[in-house]
């Protein structure tokens, strides 16, 4: 059977009565973004600077009783001086599993025990490894950068097929996708001196 004009009424009216929870796109917009960000800077803590700093062995993983697991499972890791790391393992007789994980690391660092603890110093950067390192990071902030203008361009879809449906204006819109520019603007900016300070730690003689 045929529509009938108060059908399409109906319907049109109905259609401009769907809403958009601006806030809520805007705000897993945001996460999404935040996400991205929190990804940088666990690949950049994993990033040897000529300082001692305990998130490079974050990615660690220990063959601890035959299981890989995370070295921050199964031991304590500080800083006692800008050269030094020291690993304090909860059972002493995982010492060997733990040097033997940084020996066969790629991070180019010699451990050394006690056989209480594990002491590692941060040996100097070469120039050739420090202009590494910095091309490396160049590397992984461009990618985060990519990954938080994905998100924007996902976001901006929605919200114009929700605008194509009726269930925004054009002004809400154009609102809209301002609004999730400026976010992305603000997350690019915060990877650009994420990816600064990491380069002016590597740099650092």
């Amino acid at each position: 059977m045929a529509d009938t004009a108060g059908d399409r009424e109906s319907e049109r009216i109905a259609k401009v009565k769907e809403t958009v929870d601006l806030d809520a796109v805007l705000r897993d917009a945001r996460e999404h973004m935040e996400k991205s960000l929190d990804s940088l800077h666990r690949e950049l803590g994993a990033i040897r600077t000529g300082r001692a700093n305990p998130a490079l062995l974050d990615r660690l993983m220990v063959a601890y009783y035959g299981t890989p697991t995370p070295l921050n499972a199964i031991a304590g890791v500080s800083s006692p001086d800008p050269r030094q790391l020291l690993i304090s393992p909860y059972d002493k007789s995982s010492i060997p599993d733990i040097e033997k994980a940084i020996q066969k690391s790629d991070l180019g660092l010699t451990p050394g025990n006690d056989g209480q603890v594990i002491r590692i110093t941060i040996p100097p950067l070469t120039e050739e490894r420090r202009k590494e390192f910095v091309k490396l990071v160049h590397g992984r902030a461009e990618d985060t950068r990519v990954a938080v203008r994905n998100v924007r361009r996902d976001h901006m879809e929605l919200l114009r097929r929700k605008e194509k449906d009726g269930a925004l204006s054009s002004d809400e819109l154009a609102g809209a996708l301002a609004a999730v520019q400026k976010i992305t603007d603000t997350f690019v900016a915060r990877i650009d001196d994420i990816a600064q300070r990491k380069e002016a730690e590597i740099l650092e003689v």
